[in-house]
Parts: structure tokens; sequence; C-alpha cells
């Protein structure tokens, strides 16, 4: 799991495909570099190393979404009794453990050989992206799964690691992230010359947006402790105004899409899909049905559904409708066979069967080619806007939350014509929606009192619908999936049978690595009983 010498020719065989460096020169000529074929010799370019770093931290994230995505129900299994839709897991399986594989494995030593490498040549804009990489892989990586291996993680020579507590891990992914603004704030060395364009797929080698990355994983990593008596929402504040600036600064991660291995995880080419269905939940907040986002002065004014309350612009864009039009979603463990044939929601890429082609035209985050968001200039918004009001800025909690919702509207807006046969009246429907959207007092307040925490919220839930899996579910878990805050999120009916009556707040480590081989180290945070899946997290606590 933690060991270089397994993955490092495939991890730069990877990185030089991604970055397109390749000549006529084939993967194993150009990577026979070691005389120890049991491990490599020397350690390469950093250039070589980013690309695959990158995309298998992104892969990981959307590989877990199948079952993450079922838990903040973002979408659902077309099938009754699924055991993820029911907060569940499947035992000794490896389902739900490719983000522990990501940071270990794919990204492990290599990500390690790339900053050490980094800083001998002095290429410390390169040192300051693996620095904040190694910093969200394990703020991804805790939130996902609490206690996990970080002090001894590429340790030598061990057979067995001891996990680290969440308040641990914190601070060391603090103390990384400020360790990447030192290195992307300096321009001596050989800054000028590093290469780091070539290597960068997030970025493209600006060094400023990374720097606006940094601040912004530090603000998630504060407020995540909305919950501690140290809570300090002016340090959230300040963080998120040093972050990102625009929709310009969003951190996305590419995809050629041209073949299975560099296409996006949630692309009809890899197939991955096909049995999922929009949520409930999400079409409510979409559909003006969802009491904390309904305007009863919006009610006959949709141009494309006669006497029903306006549409979020939205909702064409990001979701799929049934065969008659409407748009629905599933209910946890039930499935689509609570509607007729007519009405059941169609897939995420909006096709009538589930057998889906290759070359399935894209639709939102679907698409073969699109690039993965790992963090949004509207999500730190929504981030400033709840610090503001828990603080009792109220005026400064309605300025961000209204920049927030416009900055979202104007990414999913760019997605509206590729979603139609005739994409003119597409963009036309979303933009009218759009501005009799944006004049209502009661989704966007003109008067800061009449802000509320459960409007943050559920714009932030929208705005990350597809992507942010673990930041919902961190806020869900904040906020003890309180239905008053995330108005109408239900937790499913029943719950899993080893849950014990509790909702998931954790996953359990990957099987193959740690319940085959670390099993002792399980033993003393309580991860072989059966609702350990259940534990809450530290940074959730009071």
């Amino acid at each position: 799991m933690r060991k270089k010498e397994r993955s490092m020719r495939k991890i730069l065989c990877a990185s030089l495909l991604t970055a397109g460096l390749f000549t006529a020169t084939s993967c194993d000529n150009y990577l026979d570099v070691n005389t120890n074929p049991n491990g490599p010799d020397q350690v390469v370019a950093p250039q070589f190393y980013l690309p695959a770093i990158q995309s298998e931290l992104a892969l990981g994230i959307q590989f877990d979404a199948r079952y993450i995505g079922k838990y903040v129900q973002n979408w659902n299994q077309n099938s009754a009794n699924d055991v993820w839709d029911q907060h569940g897991f499947v035992a000794s399986s490896d389902a739900s453990g490719q983000l522990w594989r990501a940071i270990y494995y794919s990204m492990g030593a290599n990500l390690t050989d790339m900053i050490s490498k980094a800083e001998q040549d002095k290429k410390w804009d390169f040192a300051g992206v693996g620095y904040v990489m190694r910093a969200f892989g394990w703020q991804t990586l805790t939130d996902y799964h609490g206690e996990v291996i970080v002090s001894q993680a590429f340790e030598p020579g061990r057979t067995s690691f001891d996990y680290d507590t969440q308040d641990k891990i914190y601070e060391e992914v603090r103390r990384l992230t400020l360790l990447a603004i030192q290195n992307l704030e300096k321009t001596d060395g050989a800054v000028a010359t590093s290469q780091l364009k070539q290597g960068d797929l997030i970025y493209g080698g600006d060094r400023a947006k990374w720097i606006k990355f940094s601040y912004g994983l530090l603000a998630i990593n504060e407020h995540h402790l909305s919950n501690k008596s140290s809570y300090n929402p002016d340090k959230v504040i300040e963080y998120v105004d040093k972050s990102l600036a625009s929709n310009a600064d969003d951190a996305s991660v590419r995809f050629e899409g041209a073949v299975s291995n560099d296409t996006n995880f949630y692309g009809p080419r890899r197939g991955n899909m096909n049995t999922y269905r929009q949520s409930k939940f999400i079409v409510g907040l979409l559909d003006g049905t969802n009491s904390a986002l309904r305007d009863a002065d919006l009610i006959g004014l949709d141009p494309k559904f006669a006497g029903q309350h306006l549409k979020d612009p939205r909702l064409p864009v990001m979701l799929a409708p049934a065969a008659d039009g409407e748009y629905r979603g599933v209910t946890p463990g039930v499935g689509v066979t609570e509607y007729v044939e007519a009405q059941r929601p169609r897939n995420l890429w909006n096709t009538p069967t589930d057998v889906v082609a290759a070359t399935t035209p894209n639709k939102y985050l679907f698409g073969n080619n699109e690039r993965f968001p790992i963090m949004t200039y509207s999500q730190l918004q929504f981030i400033k806007a709840e610090a503001a009001f828990l603080k009792g800025d109220k005026a400064l909690a309605l300025d961000a939350y209204t920049k927030g919702v416009k900055a979202h509207l104007d990414f999913v807006q760019k997605y509206a014509v590729n979603d139609a046969a005739t994409p003119e009246d597409e963009a036309a429907v979303y933009a009218q929606r759009r501005k009799l959207y944006e004049a209502s007092e009661d989704l966007i307040p003109l008067n800061a009192a009449d802000l509320t925490l459960p409007k943050i919220m559920l714009q932030k839930y929208i705005a990350q619908w597809g992507w942010g899996f673990l930041e919902t579910w961190s806020d869900l878990r904040r906020y003890h999936y309180n239905n008053e805050v995330f108005t109408g999120f239900e937790l499913p009916n029943p719950l899993y049978g080893l849950n014990q009556g509790k909702p998931a707040y954790r996953f359990r480590p990957r099987y193959n690595s740690e319940y085959m081989w670390n099993v002792s180290a399980l033993e003393k945070i309580g991860g072989l009983n059966p609702d350990y899946h259940t534990y809450e997290m530290w940074f959730s606590k009071k």
C-alpha cells in the first residue's frame, strides 16, 4: 500500500501520457532508469509525477462518490434495499476504499519523492503544490474515515501502522498548507524554469491560484471546527478573503476523454453511473417544493411548466427528467419502483435506457472530458456566509450568500447550451428563469434579517451537488443531520441493520489494507466493531 516500488512505473507512465509529453519513445523504454528491478534507484523530475498524482486524487473522490453520494443523497440506487442507500457498508470488500488507495498508494511515496526532488532542485512552486496536495489529501481522508495513518504512513520497513487522532491530523493539514504557501511565494531558485505548467492539470502552473487554493483549504479546515469552543469565524472569513476570488479561480482536474484511462469517471465511456438516479432531496431544492427555497409569488411563473412554481434555472441543466418531462427523484432504499415507468427519473446522462453509448453527449459534470471540481469560489462564499452568520454579522453573511448563489448560477449556465437539441432555447429559458429567480426576495433576500441558516446550507448543498460530497457530508455531520437546518432532508428508513438505529459518520478503512494487515491497530480505535462506521467524528463533536 505505502511502497512506491509497485506503483512507480505505472504512475510515471500515466503522468507522461496525461501531460502529453511523449514523442516516439515508448513508456517501457523511457522508464528503463533502474538497475534495481525491485525499486527505482533515482527520483525523476517533478513534472513527471504531478499529473498522475492530481488525477488519482480526483478519481479517488469520484470512485467513492458512488457510496458517499448515497449517504448525502446526491443520488441513490435505482433498485430497492441498497445497503449504501441505508447508510450501511459491504463487509470484506474494498468498495468505498478507493480514496484510501489514492492517498497512500497512488500518491503516497511518489508525492514524497516529488517534493524532495523539487526542494533539491529549488523548484519551490512544485514543492508548494506538493505540500498542499498532501494537505488536501489528509484533509479529505480524515473527513472521510476519521482516524487515519499520518505520522507513520511512509516509514520504511513498517508492517503495522498506528492511527493518528483527528485533532492531530487537522494540525498537520494546517502545518503543511502554511508550508505550501511559504514555498509558493518564493521566486528565487529554479522557479522561473521549473516546468510546473507542463505537469499541472489543475491550474496550468499558476502559482497565484495555488496560493488562493491553499487559503481555501485553510478556511475549510478551520470552519469544520464550528462546534468547538475554539472556533474562530473571523479566521475563516480572513482565509476565504485570501482564497478564490471568482469562478476563474475554481480548482478542477482536467480529463481528455479520448480513451478510458484518461476519461472522467462520470463519463458515459466509463459506464460507472448507469444505475444511479438523482435523489428526491435535490429535486425538491430545485423545483420549488422545498419550503426553505420556495417563494409563493413565483407560483405559476415557470415558462415551461404551466401553473407551477418557477423552477430553479439550474434544474434542467443539472438533473434529468422522466419520460413524461417532469422532474422526480428517488427515495433512499426504494429506487424507481415507486413510480410507474413513464414517471421514473432517467439516469444522469438523461438517456432512455441504462445501456449508454460511450459517445453520449456531455451533461453537466457527467461527460467524458468534463473537468472535475475539487474547490470552487461559490463553495467558499457559502463557507464565509455561514461563518459570518454564526458570528452574528448577517450583513456580511448576506453579501457572501448572494455572491455564492450568483456565482453558482454562472457556473451552471455555461453547461446550458450542452443540454438540449435546441441549445439557443435552453440558454434562453435559463436566462428567463434566472432573472425571475434573482429578483425573488425570498430566495435572495435584500434585507439581512431575512437570511436564514437553512438558505445558506441548502444553496451550498446545490452548489456542491455532483462533486463536493465530503464537504456536504461534513456539513450534515456538523449539524448532526438536523432537518431543520437541512430542510426536507430525511435519513433513510430503515437504516442498515448493523447501525443500531444510527446514521453513518465515517467510512470504514480500506478492507484489503487494514482489515487484512493492520488488525491490531484497528482494534485500538474500535474499527472491528460492526457499528464503527456510525462513530461520530472528532470535528463534529461539541
